[in-house]
């Protein structure tokens, strides 16, 4: 079995769609509120100079995440 691929896997401008948030607590509860759920449709915009952070375009928000919490959210359809 392969495992899904995530988040933090996008490149500069590539999308995707998130299928699952492996990410528990408060955290999880925030992501949810800002719309990161199944299905949501999401595009990396850009990372930092240093890599970590970087700023994903989801609903029209831009959010920033470190890769640490990006990893745990699997995303497939990265053609999109």
């Amino acid at each position: 079995m392969t495992s899904p691929n995530t988040l933090a896997s996008l490149a500069d401008g590539q999308s995707a769609r998130i299928t699952e948030l492996y990410i528990e607590g408060i955290m999880r509860r925030r992501l949810l509120d800002l719309g990161f759920t199944a299905g949501a449709f999401i595009t990396c915009l850009q990372h930092s100079a240093s890599g970590d952070p970087a700023a994903y375009l989801i609903r029209g928000t831009v959010i920033a995440l470190r890769e640490e919490d990006s990893r745990r959210i699997a995303v497939t359809d990265q053609s999109c």
